[in-house]
């Protein structure tokens, strides 16, 4: 099984060398893509310099202008080869040697989905208050859809790529999370999940998102849930 890596970057020059280095260590049949959102940190400068003619193991593709995560996912997905993609943030927040519990799920049910949760064993891999809106939009996403998932804010969602394609999916921004899972559970897919470590960092570390977008995935889930 092929795995696309999906990875949307945006100013994350500190740290993605050492992310694409995790991840090209994981033991899997893999291919990266990446996709620079615009970034003005060097991030963009600094593949250009390494990813520049394509071939390889990474690939690497650049937006004329900042759009969002969810638009660097979808580019990323237009290139993905993989029977499967899973998307890797571009920070350390993520230990990317933890696909490999999700692959093995695949491999052993033949899951069309399966979710890496943070919150599976434990709470305390964040914040109390990130912890509390993770948790309210996953319990809104549960009584709204019928689920029973313990964490649908995580970037770790391995699916098949075929039906993440015929989703349709939309989003610019963080609303990608909720807009996958929402279309995944009116479709009737049953999301399985799997524990995962995780270290949350601060936004004196460069964290991007804020409540503004927990208020985006509130609308994204009532805009699905009623009118699509």
């Amino acid at each position: 099984m092929k795995v696309s890596i999906l990875m949307p970057v945006y100013n994350e020059f500190k740290t993605i060398m050492d992310v694409i280095d995790l991840v090209r260590n994981v033991e899997m049949d893999k291919e990266i893509i990446v996709v620079d959102d615009r970034s003005t940190d060097g991030t963009r400068e600094f593949l250009r310099k390494h990813f520049k003619d394509g071939s390889g193991d990474v690939r690497a593709f650049y937006h004329d202008k900042n759009k969002g995560k969810g638009a660097a996912i979808r580019t990323a997905l237009l290139h993905a080869k993989g029977e499967y993609v899973i998307v890797q943030d571009g920070d350390l927040e993520y230990s990317p040697h933890e696909m490999l519990k999700l692959a093995s799920v695949v491999e052993e049910t033949g899951a069309e989905a399966v979710y890496g949760s943070r919150f599976l064993e434990t709470w305390r891999s964040t914040s109390l208050p990130h912890y509390v809106i993770n948790g309210f939009l996953t319990a809104l996403t549960n009584i709204m859809f019928g689920a029973s998932l313990t964490d649908m804010e995580t970037c770790y969602k391995m699916v098949r790529t075929d039906v993440i394609r015929g989703l349709n999916i939309k989003a610019d921004k963080f609303e990608f999370e909720p807009e996958v899972t929402a279309k995944l559970l009116k479709r009737g897919i049953r999301i399985r999940e799997v524990p995962i470590s995780y270290r949350g960092r601060g936004y004196d570390e460069g964290k991007k998102i804020t409540w503004r977008d927990g208020i985006e995935a509130v609308l994204t889930l009532f805009r699905l849930k009623f009118r699509e």
